[in-house]
């Protein structure tokens, strides 16, 4: 399926590992009382992968939509308490293969919920132009021998099997998402066919997610599963010092605290303090991507917490200098899960999910809206994501420059102590695109 790049990857001790799967389960309104002849075969366009052809202005331009609805969905999902993570730009991803088949206000309602800006033709091919960007991060000698980088993206679909899809869509799949839509039986062993979309998310997540579908979801009037797994996994540019981490109170926003290990180090950073919040910006092996640690002053959380957008990102971003940073960051690993077709509802894309008001018809030709025996609706998007960060890696090669300069004194070193909640990012360098959202309230 989708291109995955592995950097020198014979070893697997990593700093720090993110997975996460989005699946949409696309259900007809009408149960269909009979099924073809198993097939062993994918439904796929006979259109290869396409080159990518967008200009940067419109992976700019991408980069920003997909932005804003990272920080959109993180205010809807920020009233939960707990730790949270999810990955913005697997969502979109997922969000667009199905967008490929809307129309009418369908359509328009996705595009502005998931602030869609470009038409659908230049979107898909610049989700394509941004795969394979992102495809290349770790290659060309960027990471070092003896780091370990690697960046997996896959999409699969499933379609039941005697249903028919349209042309059009299906070559928006393959030329875009480099997908095809694999046979399952829904109707006659939805058991087995949630068994095979579970054991694929396994294989394609180094099995850090397992039984993602649970057993109440698929049914015999499920129509289609799109799936989107990004597995990312990497060392540090700068790894810590194991001797080094020690026990540490953490501090709680109830006001109690726990002990958590601490790691330590002091390195050269990019570095910005604002109004409430210092921010440290930590790069993985071969400095394309970077894990944006952004902590709030004591007492601040929930004010930065909900000033969060992405403009304060990229006001942040365009004020990093480089500091020698005394940094204390706590190990920690979790996962969430989530349901968020209430969430995408309650932001506007309402008709994706009514049976009577959905239009998907670029998938199939039928609409519910128009009254359509057996079209096709949205009934779940559900979302997992697993985080692990520690002081774990291998060693980094690094390039020096020595700057010498006069009239200047340098710059006093700061001191980064993260032992109270904070939010992170993993974000790809060269073309903003936040991969990951987190925030840590109990390491």
């Amino acid at each position: 399926m989708y291109e995955s790049i592995t950097g020198l990857n014979g070893l697997w001790r990593s700093v720090g590992s993110a997975v996460l799967v989005t699946v949409l389960w696309v259900t007809a309104t009408v149960f269909l009382t009979t099924c073809g002849d198993a097939s062993s075969g994918e439904l796929r366009s006979t259109k290869e992968r396409a080159a990518p052809t967008s200009t940067d202005a419109a992976l700019v331009d991408l980069a920003k939509d997909n932005s804003a609805f990272a920080f959109d969905l993180y205010r809807a999902l920020r009233v939960e308490e707990g730790n949270l993570f999810y990955s913005p730009y697997s969502i979109s991803l997922a969000l667009a293969m199905t967008y490929a088949g809307a129309s009418g206000q369908t359509e328009s309602q996705m595009a502005e919920t998931l602030y869609f800006t470009l038409s659908q033709e230049k979107l898909h091919s610049t989700f394509n132009a941004l795969a394979l960007e992102l495809a290349s991060r770790g290659e060309g000698g960027q990471v070092k021998k003896g780091q370990e980088f690697r960046l997996n993206v896959v999409n699969a679909v499933w379609g039941q099997q005697d249903h028919e899809f349209r042309e059009a869509f299906l070559d928006i799949l393959a030329e875009s998402y480099g997908a095809g839509v694999r046979p399952a039986d829904f109707v006659a062993a939805p058991e087995e066919s949630r068994l095979t979309i579970n054991d694929w998310v396994a294989d394609n997540t180094e099995d850090r997610i397992k039984d993602l579908i649970p057993p109440d979801v698929i049914d015999p009037l499920t129509r289609m599963v799109l799936t989107n797994a990004i597995y990312f996994k990497a060392a540090w540019a700068f790894p810590f010092d194991a001797a080094n981490t020690r026990d540490h109170p953490f501090y709680l926003l109830d006001g109690s605290s726990v002990d958590v290990p601490m790691m330590s180090s002091e390195e050269e950073f990019s570095y910005a303090a604002g109004d409430g919040y210092q921010v440290v910006d930590l790069p993985y092996a071969g400095f394309a991507l970077s894990m944006i640690i952004m902590l709030p002053d004591k007492g601040q959380f929930a004010a930065f917490e909900a000033s969060l957008d992405a403009a304060l990102v990229d006001r942040i971003v365009a004020n990093f200098g480089e500091r020698l940073v005394e940094l204390d960051l706590p190990k920690f690993t979790y996962e969430s899960q989530f349901r968020l077709g209430e969430t995408l509802r309650s932001m506007g894309m309402s008709d994706a999910f009514a049976s009577d008001a959905a239009d998907f018809s670029g998938m199939d030709g039928k609409s519910c809206l128009a009254g359509d025996p057996e079209c096709l609706y949205i009934r779940e998007v559900v979302h997992k994501a697993f985080v692990s960060v520690d002081e774990k890696g291998t060693e980094a090669a690094a390039a020096t420059a020595v700057v010498m300069q006069t009239e200047s004194a340098p710059p006093p070193r700061v001191k980064v102590t993260v032992d109270r909640p904070f939010i992170f990012l993993i974000r790809d360098r060269a073309t903003g695109s936040i991969l990951f959202v987190g925030r840590v309230t109990h390491p």
